[in-house]
């Protein structure tokens, strides 16, 4: 089946690490792998779609362990790259359809109890590469997140975040304490 894709674009949120010298580049994922791509394959450059999500992944970080974001000095405390997508049509993990022609649960990212594992999303990742999509747009896996909120993985099929002669642009980095407590 092929995959199905939905409009999507406009300002996304990518939670980075302040010594990156270009957070809108994704070949660190390439190398490491990640939800929607295994290791030593394509640039990825994960993105959120709201803040919530963008929070909601820095906390799932934190899971377990004995301190919390709260204890982070502010110099090594995770960033806000503000970015803006190009609105183009990205793969579909958003809706029902298009998580059943992604052959993924329409209950995704869930499957059951538990999550759905990357070794599910990456082969999904895969075919969007292959069919040279710009990214997949997909709801959210951070905890406590509902099904409309969703991150955005773009495909980076250039140096630091181009794709299809599209770029990925930086609006404003925010440091940490400035974008991570609500106000």
């Amino acid at each position: 089946m092929k995959l199905r894709r939905i409009r999507r674009g406009g300002e996304h949120y990518r939670v980075a690490d302040p010594s990156w010298k270009n957070p809108l580049d994704g070949r660190f994922a390439g190398r490491r792998g990640g939800r929607w791509n295994p290791p030593d394959s394509f640039p990825v450059v994960y993105l959120n779609a709201s803040l919530e999500v963008a929070r909601a992944n820095v906390l799932r970080r934190f899971a377990g362990q004995p301190f919390g974001p709260e204890d982070l000095d502010s110099e090594e405390a995770p960033v806000l790259v503000i970015a803006e997508v190009p609105r183009d049509r990205y793969v579909d993990v958003v809706t029902d359809e298009g998580c059943e022609a992604a052959g993924l649960p329409v209950t995704y990212p869930r499957d059951g109890d538990a999550l759905v594992g990357w070794d599910r999303c990456q082969p999904v990742g895969q075919r969007a590469w292959d069919e040279g999509a710009p990214g997949i747009a997909g709801r959210s896996a951070a905890p406590g997140m509902a099904p409309e909120d969703e991150e955005l993985a773009w495909l980076d099929r250039g140096t630091g975040g181009t794709t299809s002669g599209k770029r990925l642009r930086k609006v404003r980095i925010e440091p940490f304490e400035e974008w991570f407590w609500p106000g």
